[in-house]
C-alpha cells in the first residue's frame, strides 16, 4: 500500500501488537464465550458436556502453557502446506482463553435471569432462538457488566505474556530498547511510560463500563 513493502508479522512489535492481540482475542472470544455459556446451560447433554469440558480444561491451564501449546503443537495439527505465523498462533490461544473466562461470567448472568422470562416469551409465541437473542442474553449481559469489565482488563494486561512465544508487545519492546547498549537506559522513564499507557487503556475501559451501567440502569428504571 502506498508503494511500501509489506512487513512480516515476525517484525511487528510494541503497542500495535498489544492492541491487535487484545482487540482480536476479545472481539472473537466474546461471542464464542456467549455460545459456550449457552451450551453449558443447554438441556441437551452433548453441547452441555462439550462446553463444560472445554471451559474447565481451558480455565484449569495457565495462559503461558496455552501459548506454548499454540506455538509448538498447533503447527503439528494443521494439514500439510498450511501454516500460521506466531502472531496468529498467539491470537488463537488468547481467544480460547478469553472465551472460557467470558463464558463463566456470562453463565452467572444467565443463572440470574428468572425462569418466568423464558415462560413469558414462549407464551408470546417466540421460539428458543428469539427468546435467547432478544430477551435472555441482553438481560444476562446487562447484569454482568462489572465482572465482564474486570475480565477484559485482565486480558489486556495478560497480553504481556506473549513474550514467551517470541512476540514483542509493548512491555517486551520496552525491555528490548533498554537492552540496547547505545541507549543510556532510562529504566524509570521507560517503565513509567509503559505503565501510563496501560493505565489509560484500562481506566478508559473501566469508565466506559460505568457509563454502560448507568445507561442500562436508567433504561431499566424507565
Amino acid at each position: 500500500m502506498f508503494g511500501l513493502a509489506p512487513v512480516a508479522t515476525a517484525y511487528w512489535g510494541g503497542l500495535p501488537v498489544t492492541l491487535l492481540l487484545a482487540v482480536s482475542a476479545l472481539g472473537i472470544g466474546f461471542p464464542l464465550g456467549v455460545v459456550l455459556a449457552l451450551g453449558r446451560r443447554a438441556a441437551m447433554p452433548v453441547p452441555r458436556l462439550l462446553s463444560t469440558g472445554l471451559i474447565e480444561i481451558i480455565r484449569g491451564l495457565p495462559l503461558v502453557s496455552l501459548l506454548f501449546m499454540s506455538s509448538i503443537m498447533l503447527p503439528l495439527m494443521l494439514p500439510n502446506g498450511m501454516a500460521l505465523d506466531k502472531l496468529a498462533r498467539a491470537c488463537v490461544a488468547l481467544t480460547i482463553f478469553s472465551a472460557a473466562y467470558i463464558a463463566e461470567v456470562v453463565r452467572g448472568g444467565l443463572q440470574a435471569i428468572p425462569p418466568g422470562q423464558g415462560d413469558a416469551a414462549r407464551a408470546l409465541g417466540l421460539n428458543w432462538l428469539q427468546t435467547t437473542r432478544l430477551i435472555i442474553v441482553p438481560q444476562a449481559l446487562r447484569s454482568v457488566i462489572p465482572p465482564l469489565t474486570n475480565t477484559i482488563i485482565v486480558m489486556v494486561k495478560n497480553m504481556a505474556l506473549v513474550l514467551v512465544v517470541g512476540l514483542f508487545d509493548l512491555l517486551s519492546a520496552g525491555k528490548a530498547a533498554l537492552a540496547d547498549p547505545e541507549w543510556p537506559s532510562p529504566f524509570a522513564e521507560t517503565y513509567l511510560f509503559i505503565a501510563a499507557i496501560y493505565f489509560v487503556f484500562c481506566f478508559a475501559i473501566s469508565k466506559y463500563s460505568l457509563y454502560l451501567e448507568s445507561h442500562f440502569g436508567a433504561a431499566t428504571r424507565r
